[in-house]
């Protein structure tokens, strides 16, 4: 489970407070495959929220610990029904590994020397 400084969940906590909860845990529970669709989630947005059904809030505590555990997330917030949780984008291997060289102005033909034929 990642930690993180107060200020860094002020932070998240902040640009959460926007977001629409992108996964519900039904009635069901937690499920290897709700836990895969938070982890994919996770992995494009990098802060989502989570809608938990259900009054029992031992439950949705042990829940929450659960994903933060088994997917190394970071708990953000739990109010009520909503967990927000974070979890850093992996790095692009090959963009890292090969940076791209500033491309400048396009040439034209004329500038590359080559004719320009109209009409044949």
């Amino acid at each position: 489970m990642i930690e993180l400084s107060p200020v860094e969940r002020q932070a998240l906590r902040a640009r959460a407070h926007h977001l629409t909860p992108l996964v519900i845990i039904g009635d069901d529970g937690l499920k290897p495959s709700v836990l895969r669709e938070i982890s994919l989630a996770l992995t494009s947005h990098e802060l989502i929220k989570v809608r938990v059904v259900g009054d029992d809030r031992e439950a949705r505590q042990e829940i929450y610990q659960t994903i933060c555990s088994e997917l190394n997330a970071a708990p953000v917030q739990s109010i009520g029904k909503l967990l927000v949780l974070f979890r850093p984008k992996p790095e692009d291997k090959k963009a890292a590994a090969k940076p791209r060289k500033p491309r400048g102005p396009r040439k034209t033909k004329k500038q590359l020397g080559a004719r320009v034929e109209l009409g044949k």
